[in-house]
């Protein structure tokens, strides 16, 4: 793709110089840096984060990437959790799991959750053993800046983000989140390259105005 903009750009400011517009070399020069720009990120199915919107009354994020073969429709193949808690927050999850070929097992795991009108951590159980309270979201590691969003990097966390590295932001009064499980085939510096892409594909989406 980069390519191809590129090969575009090029073709836009050349025909331009052969054309002879006079002082027209600044024009094609602005031309060419304009077409290389990213493109902006993308849901690929926003009918049901827009439907998710609308449900809790608050804006939500669409992961406009996520490891292949997660795509990010909800209620779709790989969405295994798709829930709203009565306070308005949400979880999502997208899983896939290798569990055919011999001697080898990997899994792609990444959650995201919003919590309207909340900017605290919420509070998590040790375990199923373990009723002990605890913040859901600890071991604070730095911060991650990606798309206009500074988040702050968590690497203990429980319930369905255990195991899961985690980002961790607020919007409009709001807590969110998206996590994505240290596990085979990704090691820890793959995982946080992973969920610095996912940050900086994130679309958001608000809820839909009563017509």
């Amino acid at each position: 793709m980069k390519a191809l903009t590129a090969s575009a750009a090029f073709a836009v400011a050349f025909s331009l110089l052969a054309a002879g517009c006079g002082g027209g070399s600044k024009n094609a020069a602005t031309t060419a840096v304009t077409s290389a720009a990213p493109a902006k990120p993308t849901c690929e199915h926003p009918l049901g984060w827009q439907q998710l919107a609308n449900r809790i009354r608050a804006d939500v994020y669409c992961p406009g990437w996520l490891p292949p073969p997660l795509t990010d429709q909800i209620r779709g193949q790989w969405n295994n959790i798709n829930a709203v808690s009565p306070d308005r927050s949400y979880l999502e999850s997208f899983i896939w799991q290798d569990t055919d070929s011999p001697n080898l097992s990997g899994e792609f795991h990444v959650v995201l959750r919003g919590y309207p009108g909340r900017t605290t951590i919420p509070t998590c159980l040790e375990g199923p053993s373990d009723k002990t309270p605890t913040p859901c979201f600890g071991g604070m590691h730095g911060h991650v800046t990606a798309g206009g969003i500074r988040a702050t990097l968590y690497t203990v966390n429980q319930d369905v983000d255990a195991w899961h590295l985690l980002l961790l932001w607020h919007h409009k009064g709001g807590l969110y989140t998206v996590s994505e499980h240290l596990a085979p085939p990704l090691n820890y510096r793959k995982v946080v390259a992973f969920l610095k892409r996912e940050l900086g594909s994130l679309v958001l989406i608000a809820p839909s105005r009563p017509s």
